[in-house]
């Protein structure tokens, strides 16, 4: 997974947060895109443990019940390890 680009990865979340029907908060504006933010972006060939990423819905959902749903729909070698409300 180390070789997918940092642009492959927010489009990677943001087709497997679409399956998994979540409610989105989609940007305003001409093209409308989900608002996710990753915190860093890694060079291609890295590889990390511990990547944190920021998605803004617009209704309430469990930490736990999104770390199942978004957990099904990715690929095995992306695991998320937990999810917190801010």
């Amino acid at each position: 997974m180390r070789f997918i680009s940092h642009l492959d990865l927010m489009r990677l979340f943001m087709r497997a947060m679409r399956r998994a029907d979540f409610p989105l908060k989609m940007s305003e504006g001409f093209n409308p895109h989900v608002k996710l933010s990753i915190a860093r972006a890694l060079k291609l060939g890295l590889e990390s443990d511990g990547e944190e990423a920021v998605v803004v819905l617009t209704m309430f959902v469990r930490c736990d019940d999104f770390c199942r749903r978004l957990q099904a729909q990715l690929p095995e070698d992306i695991r998320i390890k937990n999810a917190v409300l801010v």
